[in-house]
């Protein structure tokens, strides 16, 4: 059996992408197609986050820059049919690109960060800014490796109060606790479904309070305590097999 073509590469590109056009690539992408080794006639796909993709070839290759023609445009949609939104209290180092990085593999719809009292990371404003950008990008270069053409958006990071003052009236809420007394598998939720993570160490006790008697529905995930990156993915998994993709 012949080994089947590698698959074309896959960059963002934030502009219009109708067949015929010739578009810059952005520097990010640029410095990807460096990195590949790509060279002028290799094919390419592009998306905008419109819920599109577009079959381009690279036709100019410099050291500053890099230039590809369009093909053609197609509808692709890989989007999951449970909508889930993800708060998640901001966790300190790479775990909290993690968490974006595989959130988004998972098919999250958005991503809350939260801080909250139990959170290590307090960042400035002209910090914050910063990193509420780098973790946008991280969710962009999840999207070009999994597939969707639909990108997540990260909200600024809020206060936990501020969060559950703006959560919309319908879905379902849930919170993993260790000793909550529902599991996913007995929640039959109604979308929008928004999953409530806590930083290190979890979340204090008054939030915790606060989020039940926002609807908030304590969930178990089996008899171990999960680590913050690790429970948004374990939930996430679990609730695609069960109500999403699967």
């Amino acid at each position: 059996m012949q080994p089947s073509p590698a698959r074309a590469p896959r960059f963002y590109c934030d502009a219009s992408l109708p067949p015929g056009a010739t578009v810059d690539l952005p520097e990010r992408a640029v410095r990807h197609v460096a990195a590949l080794r790509l060279r002028e006639g290799d094919a390419l796909v592009l998306f905008n986050g419109d819920g599109h993709e577009s079959a381009a070839t690279l036709t100019g290759l410099g050291k500053r820059g890099a230039a590809c023609l369009v093909r053609s445009r197609r509808a692709v949609d890989r989007e999951s049919p449970l909508e889930v939104h993800l708060a998640q209290g901001v966790c300190a180092g790479d775990r909290m690109d993690l968490v974006l990085q595989k959130a988004t593999e998972l098919g999250v719809a958005s991503i809350q960060p939260l801080v909250t009292v139990r959170s290590i990371v307090r960042l400035s404003s002209e910090r914050q800014g910063r990193r509420e950008t780098h973790w946008q990008n991280v969710v962009i270069a999840a999207c070009e490796q999994c597939g969707r053409n639909r990108i997540p958006a990260v909200a600024p990071s809020v206060a936990f109060g501020e969060f559950l003052a703006r959560l919309p009236r319908d879905g379902t809420r849930v919170l993993l606790v260790p000793e909550g007394e529902a599991t996913i598998r007995t929640l039959a939720p109604h979308p929008p479904v928004a999953v409530l993570i806590g930083p290190e160490g979890g979340l204090a006790p008054e939030e915790r309070a606060l989020a039940l008697a926002a609807g908030f529905s304590a969930v178990r995930f089996g008899p171990r305590i999960l680590r913050t990156e690790t429970a948004p993915l374990a939930a996430l998994a679990a609730l695609q097999a069960l109500y999403g993709d699967c």
